[in-house]
């Protein structure tokens, strides 16, 4: 993985937290995860769909998901408990794959996703302000605080839900009545 440069950095930032907006990331990490139940529920059969052969699966997208949680969870901890800890990235498409997320279990994918974001926000409500400022060295991004992870995952937590509703929506339009 390679360094990008402040402004690629941006670039990949900003439509994440175009998503976030000026909404308390707290309060839209909150309701995620059922809004991540009912895209399952509603997507039944066709879980395991894909719209296209290059694009996931709503399992894929939860699965994803909650690797970003797990992720994530490690980055907060790096940052409040060292000085600028580095924070590894990780290849998002080939842990899809590695980890077969296509055929995964949706409700222990769930069930993980669920106890990560509850320790996850519970962190984000003990920590002090001040020392939501600490940071961490993102391998690709560079320098990166508590607060502005908490919110990327805030932002990641709409795109990819969006993602998976527009997934099963072109599913269901090509699929025989």
């Amino acid at each position: 993985m390679t360094r990008m440069s402040p402004q690629e950095a941006d670039a990949y930032r900003k439509p994440v937290l175009d998503a976030l907006g000026a909404d308390d990331p707290f309060e839209v990490q909150e309701i995620e995860f059922e809004a991540w139940r009912r895209i399952v529920e509603a997507a039944g059969e066709d879980l395991r769909e894909r719209p296209a052969d290059e694009e996931w699966s709503v399992v894929e997208l939860l699965g994803h998901m909650t690797d970003s949680e797990l992720v994530t969870s490690v980055r907060y901890r790096w940052v409040l408990a060292e000085d600028e800890p580095a924070l590894p990235g990780y290849d998002q498409e080939a842990w899809t794959a590695q980890f077969n997320h296509r055929s995964d279990d949706p409700e222990l994918l769930l069930t993980l996703f669920g106890a990560l974001r509850l320790a996850n926000m519970d962190l984000w409500e003990r920590t002090p302000r001040e020392d939501r400022g600490r940071f961490g060295i993102h391998a690709e991004r560079g320098p990166e605080s508590f607060d502005l992870l908490f919110r990327l995952q805030a932002g990641h937590g709409r795109v990819h839900p969006a993602q998976a509703e527009r997934a099963l929506a072109t599913v269901r339009r090509r699929s025989p009545a």
